[in-house]
C-alpha cells in the first residue's frame, strides 16, 4: 500500500476505527517517508463511490466494503493522503558536525529522558549497547539488561526521534549523530 501511495497510484484510504487516529493537516511517519493527511471524513458504506474505490487501489466498491466490514466495531472514515517528503530524522541522524553547545543540549535532553524513565538511567547504556552490538534483535538486547522488550523498543524510538539510532531488521545501529553524541558522553565521563 505504501509503495503505491508514494508512487502516486493511491491517494485514498478507508479505515474502520473507534475514532480517527489521524487528523486533517497532520502527518504520519512511515518507513518510506512522511505522509500528509489531507482530509479525514466520516462516511457511511453507501457513500463510497467507484471513483473512491479506484483511488484506494480497489477494483470495486464491494472490495472496500468487505475490507471495512472485516472489522466489527468502529466508524468508517475516508482519508485522503499524499506523500509528504523524506522523514526528517534521516537528515538529522546524518548531522554529526555538532558544536559543544549542541552536544551539551543533546546530553541534557538525554538526562531528562533518564530522569523520567521507569528503569533508571538508560540512555547512555542503550547507546553503548547498540554501538557494541549492532544489528542484534531488540528482544536479545532488552534481555541482556533485564528489560522487557516493548518498553525497551519504546525507549529506542525516543533515541531514534533524536536522530541517534537507525532501525534495521533485525536490530539497530548508531547513526553518525549517535556516534558523535556517544563519544561526547564518554568524554564527559572520562573528565569526571
Amino acid at each position: 500500500m505504501l509503495e503505491r501511495i508514494f508512487a502516486g497510484e493511491i491517494d485514498t484510504l478507508f479505515r474502520r476505527q473507534r475514532r480517527p487516529t489521524v487528523r486533517a493537516g497532520g502527518t504520519l511517519r512511515t518507513r518510506m517517508g512522511m505522509l500528509d493527511i489531507l482530509e479525514v471524513t466520516p462516511i457511511e458504506l453507501g457513500e463510497i463511490s467507484p471513483a473512491d474505490a479506484r483511488r484506494a487501489g480497489c477494483d470495486t466498491v464491494d472490495d472496500v466494503v468487505a475490507m471495512l466490514t472485516a472489522k466489527a466495531v468502529g466508524a468508517d472514515y475516508r482519508i485522503r493522503v499524499r506523500p509528504g517528503g523524506a522523514d526528517p530524522r534521516i537528515a538529522l541522524r546524518e548531522d554529526d558536525d555538532l558544536s559543544d553547545d549542541e552536544l551539551d543540549a543533546i546530553a541534557a535532553r538525554l538526562e531528562r529522558l533518564d530522569r523520567h524513565g521507569t528503569d533508571g538511567p538508560w540512555t547512555a547504556v542503550t547507546l553503548r549497547m547498540i554501538a557494541d552490538r549492532p544489528f542484534v534483535r531488540a528482544p536479545d538486547l532488552a534481555a541482556s539488561v533485564g528489560r522487557q522488550t516493548a518498553p525497551f523498543k519504546n525507549d529506542v524510538r525516543k533515541l531514534k526521534a533524536l536522530g541517534l539510532t537507525i532501525s534495521h531488521s533485525p536490530g539497530y545501529e548508531l547513526s553518525p549523530r549517535g556516534r558523535a553524541v556517544l563519544a561526547h558522553l564518554d568524554a564527559r565521563v572520562r573528565r569526571g
